[in-house]
């Protein structure tokens, strides 16, 4: 109904105009040369209008046909963006589908309308590592890495094809350079922390650690490849001071402090960790200062202290006395661990052991070395150090698992109850 009206509007506008004009008074003449022209008013300024209006419209045509080349070319390039565009699109959505037959193709694509931008050039690399060419893959994050505003995307694609054929130099240095091109990143810090424990690196793997990484691990194991005495008893007490109940720490803690000719501190610290939590490689680090047999008894004593009645300190009085040819005070401290709930087949080793020397080759003697043994072979196993994360069982304690490289996982307990644990 509006453009109803406009239209009459305009319509009754344009009579009024006409009218007006059919009315003017007058002749309008004009020589040109030899030629007298000659209308009156209203037709006269009807063809001015018209003389106006294609003057105009010659105007314009002449305009395009100057413009219509650059035209043609923004259109052709808005044309080249919109499918590169697209080409992008496809490609991103190939990567996510682990298409690598697609994405090599549709990247290309890409590269060919939109040029080496450092989009195409990423989702190219990335394609092609998808694809497993590797050798393209690296020149691509190699173009990536020359360049300054995406120079971190092409480092981290390289530090990626490092880690993944373990060149652990090469990712050593990829991961310092795309540090100074993006300072604080939190991905490369993590992955530079993965990368210090994957060589050993302890120092640097603590430098980096964050707020939830395994602390007590990377400084006891930095105490332990510490080349500096002193730095290295630093870092031990450090370790110890931060959890007295770690026994690598005070197992570390000690060994650093017999370097320094301070056994009376060692034999403290494992004592002290001893009482919060027994076990018999701290016994193995403290017997070791003598061969005595007697005076290792004594040694044994002053340990088990602060944990007398603890399964693991009857063991290991049960286990010296034996060896000091105590049989009676060995049998006393064996009874205890079995009714403790003691029943690992180290401890009915222990007892076969002790049959053997109090009945030596006697029929009686024969008989209980066998049940001793049946027993032995039916008991719980012996606790070790496994890692709760895979479930490696490990001779002895590692910073970080060497199975399945997580850190800070390796714990002392029953394997069966550990690998519960874990699952």
């Amino acid at each position: 109904m509006v453009r109803i009206l406009w239209v009459l509007a305009a319509s009754a506008v344009a009579v009024a105009l006409a009218w007006s004009v059919a009315g003017l008074p007058g002749h309008v003449a004009a020589t040109v040369g030899g030629y007298t022209f000659e209308a009156s008013t209203p037709v006269a300024a009807i063809a001015l209008a018209v003389l106006v209006l294609v003057l105009y419209l010659l105007l314009r045509l002449l305009g395009t046909l100057v413009t219509l080349p650059r035209r043609w070319r923004r259109w052709r390039e808005r044309r080249r963006r919109e499918r590169g565009d697209a080409a992008v699109t496809r490609t991103l959505v190939a990567l996510a589908a682990a298409d690598a037959g697609e994405a090599r193709r549709q990247a290309q694509r890409a590269r060919a309308l939109l040029g080496d931008t450092p989009q195409t050039l990423l989702l190219a690399a990335e394609a092609a590592r998808l694809a497993g060419s590797e050798a393209e893959a690296e020149a691509l994050y190699h173009q990536l890495a020359a360049g300054e505003d995406a120079a971190f995307l092409g480092l981290r694609g390289l530090f990626r094809l490092a880690i993944a054929r373990e060149d652990w130099s090469a990712a050593a240095d990829l991961a310092r350079r795309a540090e100074a091109a993006h300072p604080g990143n939190a991905w490369l810090r993590e992955e530079r922390t993965m990368l210090a424990v994957r060589v050993g690196d302890w120092t640097q793997a603590l430098a980096l650690a964050g707020p939830d990484a395994p602390h007590a691990a990377y400084v006891t194991a930095a105490a332990e490849s510490a080349i500096d005495p002193a730095q290295a008893l630093k870092l031990a007490r450090r370790a110890w001071k931060d959890n007295p109940a770690f026994t690598p720490a005070a197992l570390a803690y000690a060994k650093r402090l017999r370097q320094s000719g301070r056994e009376g501190r060692a034999q403290e610290v494992l004592r002290e960790t001893w009482k919060l939590a027994p076990n018999p490689e701290m016994a193995e680090s403290a017997l070791a200062a003598t061969s005595d047999k007697m005076a290792r008894m004594q040694l044994a004593e002053r340990l088990v202290q602060g944990a007398p009645d603890h399964p693991e300190s009857r063991l290991l009085l049960a286990r010296v006395a034996l060896e000091a040819g105590l049989t009676g005070e060995a049998r006393r401290h064996g009874e205890a661990a079995r009714r403790a709930g003691l029943n690992q087949k180290r401890l009915w080793l222990l007892i076969a052991d002790l049959e053997a020397e109090e009945h030596g080759d006697t029929e009686a003697g024969r008989l209980a070395q066998r049940d001793a043994l049946r027993h032995a072979a039916t008991a719980e196993p012996d606790p070790a150090w496994r890692c709760d994360a895979c479930g490696t069982v490990h001779a002895q304690w590692h910073p970080a698992c060497p199975a399945c490289h997580t850190p800070g996982r390796i714990v002392w307990g029953e394997p069966v109850r550990l690998a519960l644990a874990a699952s």
